[in-house]
């Protein structure tokens, strides 16, 4: 399947959804963040929406954190690994990504990604709004308790964590390369030109469908920094 450069019709679907509150169920709502849950017609999709009030950080502050892999590396503690492959176009990179020269890695446990982005609005001098949506495939079927799991405890943790990210990067930032925000100006970015003829989307039925719908809470690992 061929991989697709979005456009502005992509990117307003994509805006409408994190906005509208149809169709859409929520599953919690507390200091400021607020996770909602769709019923999918499949019984494995999950799509989940996420919304966190970012008091005392601007708009221009959450865009600047979201795309600065090296920040990321301080702050986000539940990622592996992330680097730059290429660019597409000016507004189009590559991430860690499955082609022929950086293949999947092996261990480690993947769904597929069926859509996944932010959408960032100011509030003006009072802060800004950052929104997560998220649908994803985990090729098998989990049990309802992990669903509210990650509803009421991973999701707003990772929001929180986003928050608390952006109010110590102006700080971080100003120690390290502060000029350099290549995901701002487009000369200051290095990455080789990659061509879409290069890439190939992964199917999500080449992965292998496991039933873990039976697997007991009581048998999983809690976190005992879980915040609710």
């Amino acid at each position: 399947m061929p991989v697709q450069i979005p456009d502005d019709s992509d990117f307003s679907s994509f805006k409408d959804q994190c906005l509208s509150a149809d169709g859409w169920t929520s599953r919690y709502n507390k200091g400021g963040v607020t996770v909602w849950c769709r019923d999918q017609e499949s019984s494995t999709v999950q799509k989940l929406k996420m919304r966190i009030v970012c008091k005392d950080v601007m708009a221009e502050t959450l865009y600047d954190v979201l795309h600065d892999t090296s920040y990321r590396k301080k702050w986000d503690t539940n990622m592996i690994d992330t680097y730059d492959i290429g660019r597409l176009t000016v507004n189009a990179d590559v991430g860690y990504y499955s082609c022929p020269q950086h293949p999947p890695k092996k261990d480690y446990v993947r769904a597929v990604s069926l859509l996944t982005g932010y959408l960032i609005q100011s509030n003006g001098t009072a802060g800004s709004t950052l929104y997560y949506l998220t649908q994803v495939d985990p090729r098998g079927s989990l049990p309802k308790w992990v669903v509210n799991r990650v509803s009421q405890f991973v999701a707003p943790k990772a929001m929180r964590k986003i928050y608390k990210a952006s109010l110590k990067y102006p700080e971080w930032k100003r120690k390290h390369n502060p000029s350099l925000k290549p995901w701002m100006f487009p000369e200051q970015n290095t990455l080789p030109c990659i061509s879409v003829a290069e890439l190939t989307l992964q199917r999500g039925d080449s992965l292998e469908n496991i039933d873990e719908s039976g697997v007991s809470e009581e048998k999983t690992n809690h976190s005992d920094d879980e915040e609710t």
